[in-house]
């Protein structure tokens, strides 16, 4: 039976002299991995060069709950985002961003409202002319209100802790080892107001943002079992900070 479905593009991969493996969330059914022929004519219904790092794509596919990977019959961009490939900086942000998404999502359901979320964020990051050199760090700490440990900041008072295993602000030093001191918590309340309306105001140095993304991640990866290393991440910070 075939079904359709919107897709956001993770990555592209080589499979065999014939075929490419493309990793998608789908927002019918969440995270796929799809057989995709390396056809590069005119008259091909899967185009490969429109699966690019977070491209947005319209997708006709086979699904069989018991396939590890799938079949997509037809493909085509469902709207097309420019300056994120025109733009480098954006380029570098969404290769990190799409390494980034496919590890938080891989044990992820079907979400409706993530997907919209992260669909979303890639619109607002197009249309930016200027001012999104915080984007990521307001994606990141808002991606994970969608993946249920979004922290607390109900109990935040100046001088408090940041306990990242509980997700929650604490009076007293917590008796392990991930937390953040009273002004690393300051700053990770702060950052907690960031959202992309605001976000130009938002000032730090190239060593604070990537402070900040290393914070972040480690805050991911105490909630989240399978979170592996980002490989893109020094690229990443040599290209962006």
């Amino acid at each position: 039976m075939l079904h359709k479905t919107r897709a956001i593009v993770f990555y592209n991969l080589n499979y065999s002299d014939t075929y490419s493996i493309v990793h998608v969330f789908t927002e019918e059914f969440g995270p796929v991995s799809y057989l995709v022929a390396k056809s590069k004519g005119k008259k091909t219904r899967v185009p490969k060069s429109i699966f690019h790092p977070l491209s947005v794509v319209d997708l006709e596919v086979e699904h069989h709950n018991l396939r590890e990977i799938q079949r997509i019959k037809e493909a085509r961009i469902h709207v097309p985002l420019p300056s994120l490939l025109d733009n480098p900086i954006k380029s570098a942000i969404c290769m990190f961003l799409a390494e980034f998404l496919s590890k938080v999502t891989q044990e992820a359901q079907a979400n409706k409202q993530l997907f919209g979320y992260i669909f979303h964020s890639l619109q607002v990051l197009d249309l930016s002319e200027k001012n999104y050199v915080n984007f990521h760090l307001a994606f990141m700490i808002r991606l994970s209100l969608f993946l249920g440990f979004y922290p607390d900041a109900s109990n935040y008072a100046k001088g408090t802790y940041f306990d990242m295993q509980n997700g929650v602000f604490t009076p007293y030093k917590p008796p392990r080892s991930h937390f953040l001191n009273p002004d690393e918590s300051l700053a990770f309340h702060r950052l907690m107001r960031m959202n992309y309306q605001n976000m130009r105001y938002f000032k730090f140095s190239r060593h604070e943002r990537k402070e900040i993304i290393m914070r972040i991640l480690e805050y991911y990866r105490l909630h989240l079992i399978h979170f592996s290393e980002i490989k893109s991440l020094e690229i990443f910070h040599e290209v962006f900070g």
